[in-house]
């Protein structure tokens, strides 16, 4: 194969909504570039992309399949991404890593939440984007109506470039208004018949090429002088003026493709080709320090790993992009980021399950290679004297938590090394093994990705799995100051135990004042601050510990025992076992044995001090809260809302953007436990939303009461 320079090589991600034709399309483009001879079908399970048992067996893609084309001596690199917002993490992954989206439209559903969800991501990183209206033949399929849609959601960036003379079973034919010609196919498709325009057509397409003209004079200042000159531009010209636009993002053009009939697939090759930015032509990289990397083939060799394949009989495939310099057969190069060196023994360019060795890759390409030693999705190797690492791609939070174990307890380590690795794969797993809920956690982006997971973990692994709801890390606290004594004392012949603890709690805020006098039913209680110990909780908040002994009457070398004893209440908390949380404590008496007196005797009358003031200072139970973007249309608006206030959800406000509804609320955790489910079911999968923390809330004096009774209940249980 060919050794493609930086300059002919183009990065394309292929996005679009499930069911738009993704597979389909990249089983079209790859057989009409030649690297594969026969097209596969999805219903065959014979297809380049969704090559992988769990993908089969579902139906739907789970992983993004990496693949190129070469067409008019140009590489183009494309990965298929899955539509499905739970797989968001590949989709992100391929738009980092490329540097145009093509954007498949549903012929027959137009504008679809994936596309909206895929859109926004574009934007956010400022990527061009082609809009392809795939499924042309489909009865239901209303071109015009689609293009409609798209200027009322996007505006007048969006620009048609092709238009069908007819959907519907019986599409054969399109007219394209930047060559002025119409393509036709015969049934079998492939290489289209190009001819003059019909003279019924020439009024429609002379109106849409003076609009994509004037499109693409506007990115150029010569180019619009030109314009405003000869009321026209040169084939050349219009197409220097669309990928200038499409750089900019002032421009989406729109192309038609039937994928599943072979029909347009050569000319938008064709298209992908000339008029795409080419990687060197697109805002250059930064690496961790900040500094830009030109994609330079004379630089030092940089090498960027963004997705790791586990595949049978091969284990795990590594696929990198080539950041600067060049790569070769042989190359030895250092990880940045884990500190080892790595030779890459074999280089491959990509083609979905197929691998096509090459010799050496340059700056800006695509590759992948296998059996290194230690190398991990998101880390850099680097030739001698370069030191580059690169974090550009951040990850959405999840919105699905489930608490796993193995059926077999036996497995559980096993189960732990297969969830792990499962993350190389897919970063927007998160694997936690919560030692305050006493679970392994797994998060993720809903419930089909966890489905799959756990067809997964079962069909693969071998390992039986269970998913439990998972618990609420709540809070305890204390809303006034409470006082209390406990004296530990046992006698069992030899040396006894004795420890005497009087204190004090009360809530603590940020820029507490030191105490100074309380009362308690008619007695007060006067405070000497000996010393003090602020203790930052790792699970968020504070305990302040106050030594205000006088007179000697417990040993200052006894104050770390009674600390500790007071930690682990607050470790767990005396209402529900949470952690407690925002506690001053402050011991002001207590008595000590010249014999008997040791730290275990003071922790333990520390601890049952601490208990009996907390339950008599008005605890109270925090709930975490987080802040819920949802994203819906607008006929749904009134049935998400209501769904939400049923959650104990307050709504924030309300905003338009692109076409779609955004409600903005703060909604407790425990609500959101099946929350996209009955998202998706509500609006019929059309909305899509974000979560993430907000802050700690006082629940509810109903809630509290039924979480203490059930943890009351919980504890007789075990004892």
């Amino acid at each position: 194969m060919k050794v493609y320079q930086t300059n002919e090589i183009k990065n394309i991600a292929l996005l679009g909504n499930d069911g738009s034709g993704k597979t389909t399309l990249t089983e079209a483009l790859l057989y009409e570039s030649g690297i594969i001879k026969r097209r596969g079908r999805i219903t065959a399970k014979n297809t380049v992309s969704d090559y992988f048992p769990v993908e089969q067996e579902y139906g739907y893609s789970v992983f993004s399949t990496v693949f190129h084309v070469e067409w008019n001596n140009k590489k183009l690199n494309i990965i298929d991404c899955p539509g499905s917002d739970d797989f968001v993490g590949a989709a992100l992954t391929a738009l980092n890593v490329t540097d145009t989206a093509l954007l498949l439209l549903n012929g027959q559903y137009g504008v679809e939440v994936g596309t909206q969800n895929h859109f926004r991501y574009t934007e956010k990183l400022g990527k061009p984007v082609i809009f392809l209206v795939n499924q042309l033949d489909d009865e239901k399929c209303d071109y015009d109506a689609i293009v409609e849609q798209l200027t009322a959601i996007y505006g007048n960036k969006v620009v048609p470039v092709q238009y069908p003379i007819k959907t519907g079973p019986d599409f054969n034919a399109l007219i394209d208004v930047l060559l002025m010609k119409k393509y036709s196919w015969n049934p079998e498709g492939g290489e289209p018949i190009i001819e003059e325009i019909p003279e019924e057509e020439k009024e429609k397409a002379m109106e849409m090429h003076k609009a994509l003209v004037e499109a693409a004079a506007e990115n150029d200042d010569t180019l619009m002088e030109k314009f405003f000159e000869s009321d026209t531009l040169t084939e050349d010209e219009m197409r220097e003026g669309i990928r200038k636009g499409l750089a900019a993002r002032s421009m989406f053009p729109v192309f038609c493709v039937c994928a599943g009939k072979d029909m347009g697939v050569r000319r938008l090759m064709e298209f992908l080709g000339n008029v795409v930015p080419f990687v060197n032509e697109m805002p250059k990289v930064h690496n961790t320090r900040g500094m830009e990397v030109v994609p330079d083939s004379n630089a030092p060799t940089s090498l960027y790993f963004f997705k790791t394949g586990v595949e049978p009989h091969i284990g795990e495939v590594q696929y990198f992009k080539v950041m600067s310099g060049t790569v070769h057969e042989g190359d030895d190069l250092n990880n940045a980021d884990r500190g080892s060196k790595e030779r890459i023994a074999q280089l491959f360019v990509c083609a979905g399950a197929n691998r096509i060795k090459v010799e050496e890759l340059k700056a800006g390409d695509i590759g992948c290679t296998v059996k290194l030693k230690d190398v991990k999705t998101g880390n850099t190797l680097n030739a001698k004297d370069c030191e580059n690492r690169f974090n550009f791609i951040k990850y959405p939070n999840p919105k699905y938590t489930r608490a796993v174990r193995a059926v077999n307890e036996a497995e559980t380590e096993k189960m732990m090394n297969a969830l792990n690795r499962m993350r190389e794969e897919d970063p927007t797993w998160v694997i936690e093994q919560s030692k305050e809920l006493r679970q392994i956690l797994v998060h993720g982006q809903g419930e089909f990705h966890l489905r799959t997971l756990k067809w997964r973990m079962e069909n693969n692994e071998k390992i039986a799995i269970a998913f439990e709801e998972p618990r609420i890390p709540y809070r305890e606290t204390i809303t006034k100051a409470a006082r209390a004594d406990y004296r530990h004392k046992k006698q069992s012949g030899g040396a006894g135990q004795f420890g005497e603890v009087h204190l004090i709690v009360e809530p603590y805020y940020e820029g507490m004042p030191d105490p100074d006098v309380y009362r308690f039913n008619g007695q007060e209680y006067r405070i000497n601050v000996r010393s003090k110990e602020e203790v930052p909780l790792e699970w968020g908040g504070k305990l302040v510990f106050i030594n205000s002994v006088v007179g000697g009457a417990i040993d200052a070398r006894f104050m770390p025992a009674i600390l500790k004893g007071v930690m682990q209440r607050m470790e767990q908390g005396p209402l529900t076992g949470s952690y407690a949380r925002d506690v001053r404590v402050i011991v002001y008496d207590g008595k000590m044995h010249p014999v008997d007196s040791n730290e275990i005797s003071f922790m333990l009358a520390g601890r049952n001090a601490f208990s009996m003031a907390f339950k008599e200072a008005g605890p109270k139970i925090l709930e975490p809260i987080y802040d819920v973007e949802v994203f819906v249309p607008s006929d749904k608006m009134g049935d998400v809302m209501s769904d939400l206030q049923g959650r104990r959800g307050m709504i924030m406000g309300m905003t338009s953007e692109n076409g779609y509804e955004k409600i903005v609320a703060k909604v407790p955790l425990k609500e959101m436990s099946n929350y996209c489910t009955s998202l998706s079911s509500i609006t019929g999968g059309r909305a899509s939303f974000i979560m993430s923390f907000a802050s700690y809330e006082l629940v509810p004096g109903d809630v509290q009461e039924k979480l203490i009774k059930d943890f009351e209940a919980k504890q007789d249980k075990e004892d």
